[in-house]
């Protein structure tokens, strides 16, 4: 999956801009987005969530994930294999290791499920009507092809730009939540 120039750049351009964000303003912002989360009802009905595990100056997702798996939801996370991913039920945080690119992975010894009901996907930058703007390595593209499930960017406002040049293998995002508002792209 060949980036374009386009894309490569503004890529650089949107990590930079969110790598210039606090660490207070992370917390603040990422605690306002699991707050919106909660008032999505296809998240909060759901029962098999993937969920990822921050990176750099990723929206904070450990309170997310303690507070799924403290309600009893099946929470799991993706693990790097080769070109794709897969999805492995956590129990806590113990059940995680650092893996791929030096992101906490789920153990081996971690049960696969890649039917989940919903998945929260890592966002670099994304348009209104949900063209996402990923790492550039196609794994979320991949697995999104393969498994039908629904799918929620957690992002900055600022990281929302009103045009993302699309690729062929690119999924549009279900649902885009920033710590100001609630974006639903199927309307």
């Amino acid at each position: 999956m060949e980036d374009s120039p386009e894309r490569k750049s503004l890529r650089s351009f949107l990590l930079k801009k969110r790598d210039n964000t606090s660490f207070d303003f992370m917390k603040i912002a990422s605690k306002k987005i699991q707050n919106r989360l909660k008032k999505i009802n296809v998240f909060r009905d759901a029962q098999k969530i993937g969920v990822y595990y921050p990176i750099g100056s990723e929206i904070l997702t450990q309170d997310i994930i303690q507070e799924l798996l403290s309600n009893g939801k099946d929470v799991f996370l993706p693990k790097v294999m080769e070109k794709n991913i897969e999805f492995r039920k956590i129990v806590d945080f113990s059940s995680l290791e650092k893996g791929s690119f030096d992101i906490m992975e789920p153990k081996d010894d971690c049960q696969i499920d890649n039917s989940l009901d919903v998945v929260l996907v890592p966002t670099v930058g994304i348009s209104p009507i949900g063209v996402r703007l990923g790492y550039g390595h196609g794994f979320y593209d991949r697995y999104l092809a393969e498994h039908k499930v629904i799918t929620i960017s957690l992002t900055f406002e600022k990281q929302i730009i009103k045009n993302i040049p699309k690729s062929e293998h690119d999924i549009i995002i279900d649902w885009i939540v920033t710590e100001e508002r609630i974006l639903d792209t199927q309307r």
